[in-house]
């Protein structure tokens, strides 16, 4: 049932069987799936509603006006997951140039340790 198929009511009431859920069980695992999912939603509906305000679309990178070690732990965030995408790609020699920036990076870390 986990490959996103189309599930019928009964499949899942027979894999609850199999769980052996008594209905108090079932009722509050309902509640949980139904408070996340709505949690979720409200989180969405958030989201989109500060993304539309006036001053989030002011706000941009450049204007985030973040310091010299915050920049540097953004882009030592970035540089690693490249590094690591390149790796399972085995394309070494972009995993040579990340791995420079990450050493130029970690000395302006330095500073801040």
């Amino acid at each position: 049932m986990t490959d996103n198929k189309r599930v019928s009511n009964k499949q899942i009431l027979e894999a609850l069987k199999e769980l052996r859920f008594n209905d108090a069980q079932l009722n509050s695992l309902a509640i949980k799936v139904v408070s996340r999912m709505m949690n979720i939603q409200t989180m969405e509906k958030w989201y989109e509603h500060v993304r539309s305000t006036p001053i989030a679309n002011l706000i941009q990178d450049d204007k985030l006006e973040m310091t010299e070690e915050e920049e540097a732990l953004g882009n030592a965030a970035k540089y690693m997951t490249l590094l690591n995408l390149f790796q399972d790609k085995e394309e070494y020699e972009k995993c040579a140039v990340c791995k420079i920036k990450l050493d130029d990076i970690n000395k302006v870390l330095k500073k801040y340790n």
